[in-house]
């Protein structure tokens, strides 16, 4: 069973945010939306490592710091709750891949 533990990370260059077109899993509860990068905890892990973990395995780029905007709680009555841990970062470097498992990345204007 997952944790129902996430991360959302919104990179940001150029007056841009890196999105992900989350169009690629066929039962996705968020396919054919723009978001940020992220996805759940692994059992032990904390939101900072999961942050970095999830923009590295997403887009190929490494977080060398970010920011902790806040908590989301989602309710739902079938799927119970959710907390997503929210940062931004502007500080990261590497190449950036072309496409994930995910969907398709793009930088996309605020």
């Amino acid at each position: 069973m997952r944790l129902p533990l996430t991360t959302l990370c919104y990179l940001e260059k150029d007056d841009h945010y890196l999105m992900l077109h989350r169009i690629k899993k066929e039962e996705d509860l968020s396919r054919g939306k723009w978001l940020g990068l992220g996805g759940h905890l692994e059992e032990g892990e904390s939101p900072d490592e999961c942050v970095v973990r999830e923009v590295y395995e997403e887009s190929g780029l490494t977080l060398h710091s970010y920011t902790y905007r806040g908590i989301v709680t989602f309710t739902h009555n079938r799927l119970g709750t959710e907390y997503m841990s929210i940062f931004t970062s502007d500080d990261f470097s590497g190449e950036l891949q072309e496409d994930c498992h995910e969907g398709y990345l793009a930088w996309q204007s605020k």
